[in-house]
């Protein structure tokens, strides 16, 4: 990518704008190829969610994700570039894909900020290929127009503009401008009324596949485990949801964020009406420089209502031998496929406690070095899926999971996540999510089965997993 050095960012000034901007356009021309112009201005205190909730648009593409304890938050919307894989290779035509759109970006502005320059924003469902009914393809990747984030107090705004030879750059210059102004003191009723949340409405509740198939899967599993098919796989359940008006997908994203603020929250919409949402406590891997972070998070147990009873159910859960199998299981598995692409990782030697609002977990945090060549999508394409989210051995666990189910997965248990110029990134494992079309919603959770699962105790899990998401649904 090219960086144009702006110590004053002269862009605020509409001459020297244009100016940039006709650079652009002369690229662009005498390379026969369009170029994406990205200009950052740190701005004041902005929240990205209720800017994307002001101007939020439900036929665009876009995403947001926050995580609160890392004071860090962005949102991007209104997609100047994408596309859409699906296979095996996505990671790596993703991978392609971003390199191309950098290889013809320039950027310019205060880009020493987190966040700042353009990112790349994807989505990848679970299984590479399409299913019947899923509104997401297998990979999702996208520029946005604008993008606005916060990170430990820094906040920063970024236009990414599509200049081509027939671009009109006065035109595209004072939309810049305008933006940027408008971002720099944000109004947030300038574009929509506050939003009303019906307090009285009529919810129809259904477990897709009918209450006994859960059980019935679990069972399933337990006697293949037995036979020895297996030694773990990860089960899911779906409630479909009917309102009798729509719901309000950011609304409901709010609420997660304010009720689950221990973990991620995020939200993708693929641009024809659909949102997916959720609060998930699952990073897959985290990039800068040349550090990898990940972490192991199976094995769970339920909140107490006093000190004295979470204590006790967290000290079992510590001596729990299923519950350190499962975790080990995915440990094992993690740090032998990074060794696999050159990664040497090491983790927690005992695993510690993840309390979130209504489960608890056992959770080992994993780092590594990476060499220079190594891309985000490299890593993530040897990850995914984690046992965490689809058990062991990966593939008779993924061709089970299809037959045992009752529904398709889309991107429930897939990956959510951005990267940037610089091949920094983040992605979360999408899961404790729902699926917002209209007035319906599709809410997952899932479970790990393995030799000792009792399954009355996994019900009762994602019941505790589902009832956080029931409760959040507008």
């Amino acid at each position: 990518m090219n960086v144009v050095p702006a110590p004053a960012f002269e862009a605020r000034n509409r001459n020297a704008l244009i100016h940039f901007l006709k650079n652009c356009k002369e690229q662009a021309y005498r390379d026969h190829h369009f170029k994406v112009a990205s200009i950052s201005l740190e701005i004041k205190h902005i929240d990205p969610l209720a800017v994307l909730d002001s101007i939020y648009e439900e036929d665009e593409l876009h995403f947001y994700i926050e995580n609160t304890i890392h004071e860090e938050a962005i949102a991007g919307a209104d997609a100047i570039v994408s596309a859409s894989f699906e296979g095996p290779d996505r990671f790596y035509d993703v991978k392609k894909f971003t390199k191309s759109i950098l290889d013809n970006s320039i950027a310019t502005g205060d880009l020493k900020i987190p966040f700042s320059g353009p990112h790349f924003f994807c989505a990848f469902t679970f299984y590479d290929d399409y299913e019947k009914d899923s509104c997401f393809p297998p990979a999702t990747v996208f520029v946005p127009r604008w993008q606005v984030s916060r990170s430990k107090g820094k906040y920063v705004a970024v236009a990414n503009i599509f200049i081509d030879e027939n671009s009109d750059l006065k035109v595209l210059a004072d939309r810049v401008l305008k933006a940027h102004n408008k971002f720099s003191s944000f109004n947030y009723d300038i574009d929509k009324k506050l939003s009303k949340i019906d307090s009285f409405t009529k919810n129809i509740v259904s477990e897709v596949g009918g209450e006994a198939s859960y059980e019935k899967a679990i069972r399933s599993a337990l006697d293949k485990i037995e036979k020895g098919d297996y030694d773990k796989i990860v089960l899911a359940r779906a409630l479909d949801i009917n309102k009798n008006s729509n719901i309000k997908p950011l609304a409901s994203l709010n609420k997660l964020r304010r009720i689950y603020s221990d973990c991620y929250v995020f939200s993708i919409a693929n641009g024809t009406k659909q949102s997916f949402i959720g609060a998930t406590p699952e990073r897959l891997l985290k990039i800068q420089g040349q550090e990898l972070r990940t972490e192991a998070i199976a094995g769970c147990a339920p909140r107490g209502k006093t000190a004295r009873e979470d204590a006790i159910l967290a000290q079992a859960l510590l001596k729990s031998e299923k519950d350190l199998r499962e975790h080990k299981i995915v440990i094992d598995s993690i740090t032998r496929q990074l060794l696999e692409i050159g990664i040497v990782s090491h983790f927690d030697l005992a695993p510690s406690i993840l309390q979130l609002s209504n489960v608890q977990h056992l959770r080992s945090l994993i780092a590594g070095k990476i060499s220079e060549n190594k891309h985000l999508t490299d890593i993530l394409a040897i990850l995914h899926p984690t046992p965490a989210v689809g058990g062991t051995p990966r593939k008779k666990v993924m061709s089970d999971i299809k037959k045992q189910e009752a529904f398709e997965r889309g991107l429930y248990a897939g990956v959510i996540g951005w990267l940037n110029y610089r091949g920094d990134g983040e992605m979360v494992v999408a899961i404790r999510s729902a699926l917002i079309n209209g007035s319906k919603a599709r809410l997952y959770a899932g479970s790990g089965i393995l030799q000792g699962s009792d399954p009355n105790m996994e019900i009762i899990e994602t019941d505790l997993k589902l009832r956080a998401l029931l409760e959040t649904i507008h």
